[in-house]
């Protein structure tokens, strides 16, 4: 992640002058240096002087490194995301099940690889922290590629259970990508950087389907090429596994022979070497729970969590808004106008991110950034809902207006999603020390992980009720999650705009 505090302003004082007592990196001005508030944090009046070199080194992005890490990061969504078009099939197929039983399973498959994943979160957090990132990137990438591989092939329920289970376990990756992008980002080009992640993952969203739904059943849908192969026939899910599994291992393969490792670089926010913590240092060796207490950490936390609750809500419950017909609450949309939709808003968010979110962090900062979108939120939700009323009224201007409207929620809406990226540099900035950012990022995945175990489940349920029982006129959902978002804006205004003094009492 990137440097944990805002740098002191470089080149303020001459190289023959004593270092004023602000510049100091323990001293009072640098504990209370706005972090959430600005981008870079440095101070106008110092940047002047600061040396030429200085300028363009906290301002370069290595865009070799963030490339390769952005791909380290696609592989896990892709992994996690692959099986979702087959995996009723496979179950029922591996298992005999009557069709009233496959839902329970799949989702129990489904399901385990998040739980797995909490688990050991921490354990590849603090393993990072200690002996490297880049080494436990790329074991981390060396399991997920095998896991996906032997469940291709497994043969029953416990056999899909235990090798969903071992991807999940080796699922470390994506907290040690975003340490390593934070590692390698200045307060001038982490948003950039992190955009760059934002946008991998939703491409390994993106890709992660089709690549499991092409590959599936060869022998029958390309008896050409696999027809005549008793393997394929036998293990008709094997090939998505095994083509998960080749792009998993290209990234560990890759990593390991052109990744740069990043713990030991002596280098703080403002790319100047020297001025990082030593690995031995106070704040380094903060066990867990003093470093949730670390002043600000908890709340950001409390945050990330909020944020992640939001998302995996929305992406379960909307495409039920959008295929439920009118009279019930929904859209009635078709599944190709659902694709389209859904086309049009990943776009939409791609372009946010890449396009508007490092220009608009720079001029407002991260704080301001999420103030917005956490204004935004509740509108963006209480949209679906008038957009149902507008097709509801029916006559040719509520039409018209619905498409207006659509627009601006299909293009406009997606806005809100900086508030992904925003969360993810508030961790950056708050975190104690560099040393503790795969801690305090596993923490932060830990509970994204735990609230993705149950969040798409109950937020499901909570809609087909008022879909079934016309509660709200079918918008109990949205009706729910438009205060849910709306306490956002509360949770932001608590953001410390500061950097508080580290203790470990």
């Amino acid at each position: 992640m990137p440097p944990s505090s805002a740098p002191a302003a470089p080149g303020a004082a001459s190289a023959d002058a004593p270092a004023p007592e602000a510049r100091r990196p323990n001293s009072d001005a640098a504990e209370t240096a706005p972090l959430l508030q600005h981008v870079g944090g440095i101070d106008p009046e110092a940047a002047g002087d600061a040396p030429e070199e200085s300028k363009k080194a906290s301002g370069k992005l290595p865009r070799g490194q963030i490339f390769l890490l952005c791909y380290a990061r696609m592989t896990e969504p892709i992994a996690f995301f692959s099986i979702f078009p087959y995996i009723a099939q496979m179950v029922q197929r591996n298992g005999g099940l009557a069709d009233s039983d496959v839902g329970f399973y799949s989702g129990l498959i489904e399901s385990v690889f998040s739980l797995a994943q909490m688990c050991c979160l921490i354990f590849w957090g603090r393993l990072a922290d200690r002996v490297g990132r880049k080494p436990v990137l790329v074991w981390s990438l060396v399991g997920m590629a095998v896991g996906p591989a032997l469940f291709g092939v497994a043969a029953s329920i416990w056999q899909m259970l235990l090798f969903r289970c071992l991807a999940g376990v080796f699922s470390g990756s994506g907290l040690v990508v975003r340490t390593m992008i934070g590692d390698h980002s200045t307060p001038e080009t982490q948003a950039l950087a992190f955009s760059w992640f934002g946008f991998a993952g939703n491409v390994g969203i993106f890709l992660g389907p089709i690549i499991g739904g092409l590959l599936a059943e060869p022998a029958r849908h390309l008896p050409g090429l696999f027809g005549r192969s008793r393997f394929f026939v036998e293990y008709p899910y094997a090939l998505p596994g095994f083509g998960i599994a080749l792009v998993v291992a290209t990234g560990a393969v890759t990593c390991t022979l052109f990744l740069e490792e990043t713990l030991d670089k002596k280098t703080d926010a403002t790319g100047l070497p020297g001025s990082a913590p030593d690995s031995g240092s106070d704040a380094g060796k903060m066990s867990i729970s003093q470093l949730v207490k670390a002043p600000g950490v908890a709340i950001v936390l409390g945050l990330y969590s909020h944020v992640m609750l939001l998302a995996f809500v929305f992406t379960s419950i909307i495409p039920l808004a959008l295929f439920s017909p009118v009279s019930l609450g929904g859209m009635g949309f078709t599944p190709f106008q659902i694709t389209l939709y859904m086309a049009v808003q990943g776009a939409s968010q791609a372009m946010w991110l890449l396009l508007v979110f490092p220009r608009l962090q720079r001029r407002m900062g991260t704080k301001g950034v999420l103030g917005v979108c956490s204004i935004a939120y509740p509108f963006f939700f209480a949209g679906y809902i008038v957009l149902n009323a507008m097709l509801r009224q029916g006559s040719e201007p509520a039409i018209v207006c619905f498409w207006i409207l659509g627009f601006v929620v299909a293009v406009i809406g997606p806005g809100v999603s900086m508030a992904f990226t925003c969360v993810q540099l508030a961790l950056q900035d708050i975190s104690p020390d560099p040393h503790l950012l795969g801690t305090l990022n596993a923490l932060a995945l830990t509970l994204a992980s735990a609230i993705r175990s149950f969040a798409p489940g109950v937020s499901t349920v909570v809609y087909a009720v008022g879909v079934r029982n016309q509660i709200l006129y079918g918008h109990l959902a949205w009706v729910i999650l438009i205060p849910l978002s709306a306490a956002l804006y509360f949770i932001t205004r608590r953001l410390p705009n500061g950097k508080p003094p580290i203790s470990l009492e």
